[in-house]
């Protein structure tokens, strides 16, 4: 446990996702450690002692399900959340059978995870967290994310949710190449289906509201084949 700064322990062997869900507690004031398969995960959970797992049930080597076997059986009574893409209920009922305190199916969003992260916490007495109310300041580009606010050269900046989402990401991650995967995972949740050109058109559009020329982009730059980056100011 770390105050009032809960630790989960990812288990999660997609990297895409692993990158967007952690950026995404990290910014709601959560300490996250990432374990890619279920024996790291087992070996991580004795280093760190959680305060949450979040443990997905398609896991190489070791099922998500066999790894919350081995925790309850260790007598360790920490949360645990499973996390299942398939449609079939087997794994949620005996995932609970086993012990785990709630499941999500993929695909979900960030903020709604977090409710139930959140809720599971609060059963349990441990600590849960508060989002980090910092704004981010890029340059001329200030983003608040408690007041939903964009301010460019001064100037309030209205976007839809999904737009601003998207700018506190690559702001968070200002100088690093954003991939185009983990985008769409932290704004439109994992197993996302639709017309990835759906990223394209919010780019766009971003670039319409911050931007000084979009047509010739120097804060939002497209890294082709990759991703995007917002641009650190010279």
């Amino acid at each position: 446990m770390s105050g009032s700064h809960p630790v989960v322990l990812v288990v999660e062997d997609e990297e895409s996702y692993v990158d967007a869900l952690t950026v995404g507690l990290q910014r709601e004031g959560f300490m996250v450690h990432v374990a890619r398969d279920g024996r790291d995960g087992l070996a991580l959970f004795e280093r760190t002692q959680p305060d949450l797992v979040l443990l997905d049930v398609m896991l190489p080597g070791m099922s998500g399900v066999d790894v919350c076997r081995a925790i309850r059986a260790s007598g360790a009574a920490v949360p645990i959340i499973m996390v299942t893409a398939r449609t079939a209920e087997v794994d949620v009922v005996l995932g609970l059978e086993l012990g785990a305190d709630d499941y999500v199916s993929k695909p979900y969003r960030i903020r709604e995870l977090v409710a139930r992260m959140r809720a599971v916490l609060r059963r349990h007495g441990r600590p849960v967290g508060t989002q980090l109310a910092d704004t981010l300041t890029v340059g001329d580009v200030r983003l608040d994310p408690e007041r939903h606010e964009i301010r460019v050269r001064g100037e309030v900046v209205t976007v839809p949710l999904k737009e601003f989402e998207l700018l506190e990401l690559l702001m968070e991650r200002s100088g690093r190449v954003v991939t185009r995967d983990a985008a769409i995972a932290y704004v439109w949740g994992d197993d996302y289906v639709g017309d990835t050109k759906t990223l394209d058109v919010h780019i766009n559009r971003l670039r319409g509201r911050i931007e000084e020329d979009p047509a010739k982009p120097t804060r939002i730059i497209t890294v082709r084949g990759v991703g995007y980056r917002y641009e650190l100011p010279g």
